[in-house]
């Protein structure tokens, strides 16, 4: 079950990167170090360490996750709880995580990832989310499949999609001081919070 999960996140977090590292990219120039929390078994993390080879990458997911992969010379994989701790770097990624878990937890995994930052706003500490922004599309379709994920997250993860209004509470809730989101990938949108 655990392999065929991560092959079902690898698959979405493909386009994913692409999508990110192409029309993205500026998120990350500046920045030192990064860490993919919940990255899995790196798909995104290596096409951004791929992309920016001056870009130090981690991985911090569960031991079981990441034992024996391989990393390269600025990708290492971290076994690890995030809700214990999460390495020290200039940012924080998240793909497909906050909306897996209810409001008082996310604000949890949200103060772990603000101890993590070693850099302030003015020089590039920020958290970096992929994740769905309901509302934030103009199609009707969108809207609709946007509430369908939210249905989904309730029942099988307890979780929930988050509307612009519930993102900004669960940042401030976590100590941020600004957000800014941006549609960028399908039904998500890219997000930056910011110390």
């Amino acid at each position: 079950m655990n392999q065929f999960f991560n092959e079902a996140m690898a698959s979405d977090a493909r386009l994913v990167a692409s999508v990110t590292v192409e029309h993205c990219g500026h998120v990350f120039q500046g920045l030192k170090s990064m860490v993919d929390v919940g990255g899995g078994t790196g798909t995104v993390a290596k096409a951004i360490a791929d992309k920016f080879p001056d870009l130090k990458c981690s991985v911090l997911d569960l031991p079981h996750v990441v034992s024996g992969l391989k990393g390269s010379k600025n990708l290492t994989f971290i076994g690890g709880d995030m809700f214990e701790s999460i390495p020290t770097a200039d940012a924080i990624f998240m793909k497909w995580i906050l909306h897996d878990w209810p409001d008082k937890k996310c604000v949890k995994i949200l103060e772990k990832c603000k101890e993590a930052l070693i850099s302030t706003k003015d020089n590039g500490g920020k958290v970096i989310i992929i994740d769905m922004v309901v509302n934030n599309q103009n199609s009707h379709d969108a809207t609709e499949t946007q509430h369908f994920f939210d249905m989904l997250m309730m029942i099988l993860a307890s979780g929930r999609e988050r509307t612009a209004k519930d993102w900004e509470k669960l940042f401030f809730a976590a100590g941020f001081t600004s957000y800014k989101i941006t549609p960028v990938v399908g039904l998500r949108s890219l997000i930056e919070a910011f110390p």
